[in-house]
């Protein structure tokens, strides 16, 4: 780029960082992170944008669930330690380390809806390997959505991997049916089918948290959950 070009672009990342920041959206961090890199295009200082996505990050896991928590203060820490604030970097690393217990202690009860017996005994497998216990399984659509709105009644927030194709209730029917239930429940979507069919499209339009493509791998799943979990939209 050249000078005038990368002013330009400095300019127009802090002005979007501004308007993310007031919303608290992740975003912010990543823009400010951009217009740090403007910074060193034109030979300039970049302490000053680096030091306030730092403190962008901090704000951010104070308030945010411990996944995303942990991740925030461990790009506070990246930042910290690019402008050798190096106490304030080790801080944020250790408060980044608190959270791996809490993040195992907090996981949500896990129901799974899917009548493949194969795939069910690979879900339970990968769930136990990355920490899960509270595991319930269901293989039809009228028994899992009993025992979730029970779980809701309780007070209980379940994780739910659902199949699209069951025997007595397609995948889509339940989610919309948990959906208008509890409209902040986490709905993970497991089929054969691409992203882009109109019945997934319309089921994560209505609020589904993810979605995992048959075949899956455990860091698919992972990823799934971290994203269900979060609180974002795929």
């Amino acid at each position: 780029m050249k000078n005038n070009q990368t002013i330009s672009a400095y300019n127009l990342f802090m002005a979007l960082a501004e308007n993310e920041i007031k919303k608290g959206d992740f975003r912010a961090g990543i823009l400010l992170l951009l217009a740090s890199e403007c910074k060193v295009k034109q030979g300039k200082d970049r302490r000053n944008e680096l030091f306030q996505a730092a403190n962008f990050y901090l704000k951010i896991a104070k308030k945010e669930k411990p996944a995303v928590a942990k991740y925030a203060y461990h790009c506070a820490a990246k930042c910290f330690l690019r402008i050798g604030q190096y106490d304030d970097a080790m801080s944020a690393f250790e408060k980044a380390n608190e959270y791996v217990s809490k993040t195992v202690e907090e996981k949500k009860p896990i129901v799974i809806v899917d009548d493949s017996p194969a795939i069910v005994l690979k879900l339970n497998n990968y769930l136990q390997k990355l920490g899960y216990k509270d595991i319930h399984t269901y293989k039809d659509g009228k028994s899992a959505l009993e025992f979730i709105k029970n779980l809701i009644k309780s007070s209980q927030t379940p994780t739910i991997l659902l199949d699209m194709e069951l025997p007595d209730i397609s995948g889509d029917v339940i989610a919309k049916t948990l959906l208008d239930l509890k409209p902040d429940i986490s709905i993970i979507l497991i089929t054969a089918d691409e992203k882009t069919s109109p019945r997934v499209k319309k089921t994560i339009g209505w609020g589904s948290a993810a979605f995992i493509q048959k075949p899956f791998t455990i860091n698919e799943l992972k990823n799934a959950l971290d994203i269900a979990e979060s609180g974002s939209i795929t």
